[in-house]
């Protein structure tokens, strides 16, 4: 059983289609307790990192999901749930998660045919082995939606690349948790790929 954290940051009826069309049972909670005994946690989202902290403390989650992540539950982040992860984003100047050192920088681009957000669909270059990631091949495109990107302190920890004014995090992990700043359930079937290696996946980090 996947469950889908509930923190109000949106999308969450996304991934629960794109999981249930997986037939991977899943489930929406909405607070920190229920996530006592998960075998797998999607953390998704998207909005104010602020807010999406705020929320997270309110319902318990800030301290389950670290408990969790203790425990070695696979757990996948998605958008902002790839951000809150980190331990500081400049939305907000906030304090995040701290699953894994990094900060969240905002685009800043001198180019001004570049828009921002960075909206649609994008190459995704894998860059380091990772079973979650098995399946996405030269060329495959995710689609994205953010202005803010995750920047993790430690290059080992970024697994895949994406292209948008500069070469960006689009894929980080550290240990049982994977995070994508691209949107999986709605990049078609090697979003659906990802999806179903997830809910394969045992925690384990990839050499």
């Amino acid at each position: 059983m996947i469950l889908i954290v509930d923190y109000k940051a949106g999308n969450l009826t996304s991934v629960k289609r794109a999981l249930d069309h997986l037939d991977i049972p899943c489930r929406i909670v909405a607070s920190g307790q229920d996530l006592e005994g998960a075998e797998r946690i999607v953390f998704p989202g998207v909005g104010h990192a602020a807010t999406a902290r705020s929320v997270l403390q309110e319902r318990g989650f800030d301290v389950a999901l670290r408990q969790a992540f203790d425990k070695g539950i696979p757990i996948l982040g998605i958008c902002i749930g790839a951000q809150i992860v980190l331990s500081h984003s400049e939305e907000g100047d906030t304090a995040c998660l701290g699953l894994m050192d990094g900060n969240c920088p905002r685009f800043q681009f001198a180019d001004r045919s570049l828009k921002i957000p960075h909206m649609g669909w994008n190459e995704v270059k894998v860059t380091r082995d990772h079973f979650v990631l098995q399946e996405v091949k030269p060329g495959d495109e995710f689609y994205f939606v953010h202005s803010y990107y995750p920047q993790p302190r430690a290059a080992q920890h970024v697994l895949a690349v994406c292209e948008y004014g500069l070469n960006f995090p689009a894929a980080i992990g550290h240990k049982n948790l994977i995070a994508v700043q691209f949107h999986p359930e709605k990049s078609g079937q090697v979003g659906l790929s990802l999806l179903r290696r997830f809910a394969r996946w045992d925690g384990q980090e990839e050499a």
